[in-house]
């Protein structure tokens, strides 16, 4: 990439680097809702393997069985929902 003069970035004006900045932003944004993706997928996957744990205890929990269910539950519609945000908001082009 050829560097502008700075007479000809001064002419640019702030309009038009933020127009440059745009396809940027755009994918720090998609970066950012994937990092949160990736962070729900690993506790939907430390609340499964603790399910796993309750359901195999000698002495079975049900309440807490029941809790984690929930937990899971609301991870899971939380992925969900950020996937239908990434396909509308970041459909592929």
């Amino acid at each position: 990439m050829k560097l502008l003069s700075y007479k000809e970035a001064l002419k640019l004006g702030e309009k038009k680097l933020k127009e440059a900045l745009i396809p940027v932003r755009v994918k720090k944004a998609k970066k950012q809702a994937e990092l949160e993706m990736c962070k729900l997928e690993e506790q939907i996957a430390v609340k499964e393997a603790k399910l796993q744990e309750k359901c195999s205890d000698e002495e079975v929990n049900f309440p807490s069985i029941i809790e984690l269910q929930d937990e899971l539950g609301l991870l899971n519609r939380k992925r969900k929902q950020y996937e239908r945000i990434l396909e509308e908001m970041f459909p592929e082009d």
